[in-house]
């Protein structure tokens, strides 16, 4: 097993983590499909921090999954 492949798995954990915790005014059950609310597209603060740190996460995965193809 490649190290690719050890930080694909890692973060795809910790991605889902971040996505579920995301979930605005709500606890984690409604990330899970649970509980409807009004759209708030403007972050502040660690919302904001979450949000970035997710996009990151997602291009490392995104990276990680195409350099162990290539490689």
């Amino acid at each position: 097993m490649s190290i690719y492949n050890y930080i694909t798995i890692a973060s795809m954990i910790f991605l889902t983590i971040l996505i579920l915790i995301q979930t605005r005014g709500a606890s984690l059950g409604a990330g899970l499909g649970g509980g409807g609310g009004e759209i708030n597209t403007e972050r502040r603060g660690s919302d904001k921090s979450l949000h970035q740190l997710t996009i990151i996460l997602a291009f490392v995965f995104v990276a990680s999954i195409v350099l162990g193809i290539v490689s």
